[in-house]
């Protein structure tokens, strides 16, 4: 029998370790209406994604995205199990460039384990440095980005907490690259004991085929290949990580002999396919998290286009010649938009009844901007204890964008 050409995952894997990797280093450089597609900005609390701005005032938001994120994950290990590490974890990823390039070099790797000559060694560790500083960098670009970091780098101005990033996430992936590498999934990893508990009957799992073992040649081509040294031959082992590599070795075997590999991925251990995810614990998770996506994107599509946080100014309330009880305020007001905003401050009392507002009322806003400014509100004097009002933040067109509660307070006997 002629032996036909087998379907290998490797290509498969290679290309979304590498396309998720490629991804990582580009969004930092993408900019969306001049801002950064995604990045945290440390300094004023705000987090650019998609053009838009969001501040850490914006409590309710982050919180809606870090369930979605904790439920995303949830639903990810359920249904692909450690498929996470074999194909996208960045370890696995830094891990499978390391044992190429020292395999370039012409150094045996075997179960992650390495010895090079001694004139491999400083170009494998002078390697292992420049994709640490790359990482390390492509890190802190998420928090700076490369526009900035790259000017500030060479002027000498990158700031401590920078430089205290780049050296300690640099030296930890130096140390890993150079020391650890594959032990890191066998021995230390938590998330293969946590997939463990969570495995579900569903889930998708690489495994040796128990019904077709009789086809087995003993070969050890799947043992040779797997990157943790474990042997998938006997049964589901915590260290395997998923990758397939194992698969595509049986498969090249059998293939000469005429037959398809004992080796494969199945959702669950009963042969029912996609439809072993249609389960209870897996359509639970699934609908709540698209709840929480639906709530989330409906806040952030709903979120008000500008801010207004009110605050007293120590200056006391007094009344002026004209008879008008006046107090002073501090407001920052922000622009949340991805446009100009023009915004006009205006006070009113419960009643309708408009205040006069007297200083830097009325702002021209860039998008993302915030500032401060001070003011006065005039209103009739009143007796007795404080009284309520709103200030509002009105568009040129009279339309309300955000509203702030306050409240006036009397002036003190004698205060003119």
């Amino acid at each position: 029998m002629s032996a036909s050409r087998p379907r290998l995952l490797g290509p498969w894997r290679r290309v979304f370790q590498w396309g998720t990797t490629l991804l990582l280093l580009v969004v930092p450089f993408v900019r969306l209406e001049g801002r950064s597609l995604l990045r945290l900005d440390i300094p004023s609390l705000t987090l650019e994604a998609f053009g838009a701005v969001f501040r850490l005032e914006e409590l309710y938001l982050f919180l809606l995205l870090g369930i979605a994120l904790v439920l995303l994950f949830l639903l990810v290990t359920l249904a692909l199990g450690r498929a996470w590490c074999g194909w996208a974890c960045p370890q696995t990823t830094l891990t499978d460039l390391a044992e190429g390039f020292a395999r370039r070099l012409g150094v045996k790797v075997k179960a992650g384990k390495m010895a090079p000559a001694a004139w491999q060694q400083p170009l494998l560790h002078g390697f292992y440095l420049a994709v640490s500083l790359l990482f390390a960098a492509n890190l802190v670009w998420y928090f700076i980005s490369p526009y900035e970091f790259f000017p500030r780098l060479l002027s000498g101005e990158l700031g401590a907490g920078a430089w205290g990033t780049l050296a300690v996430v640099g030296g930890a992936v130096y140390l890993d690259l150079a020391l650890v590498r594959r032990l890191m999934c066998r021995e230390f990893c938590p998330y293969g004991r946590f997939q463990t508990a969570l495995v579900d009957p569903g889930t998708l799992t690489l495994r040796f085929h128990p019904d077709e073992a009789e086809r087995c040649i003993r070969c050890g081509a799947c043992v040779r290949a797997c990157p943790v040294g474990i042997d998938i031959r006997r049964g589901y082992q915590i260290e395997c990580i998923n990758c397939g590599r194992c698969l595509d070795a049986c498969r090249e075997v059998m293939a000469r002999r005429g037959q398809r590999g004992i080796i494969r991925y199945t959702f669950g251990l009963s042969g029912k396919g996609l439809g072993a995810l249609l389960n209870l614990r897996m359509l639970l998770v699934a609908g709540v998290f698209l709840a929480v996506s639906l709530g989330l994107v409906t806040a952030t599509l709903m979120r008000p286009a500008a801010s207004l946080k009110l605050s007293r100014s120590p200056a006391p309330a007094r009344v002026l010649e004209d008879g008008q009880l006046v107090n002073f305020f501090t407001a920052v007001v922000g622009n949340r938009g991805t446009e100009p905003q023009s915004l006009r401050l205006a006070a009113r009392l419960p009643s309708g009844l408009a205040l006069e507002v007297r200083g830097q009322n009325v702002l021209d806003l860039a998008p993302g901007e915030r500032r401060k400014v001070e003011f006065a509100v005039l209103a009739p004097v009143f007796g007795g204890g404080s009284q309520p009002f709103q200030m509002v933040l009105n568009t040129p067109a009279a339309q309300e964008v955000a509203r702030s509660e306050a409240q006036l307070l009397p002036a003190k006997e004698g205060s003119r």
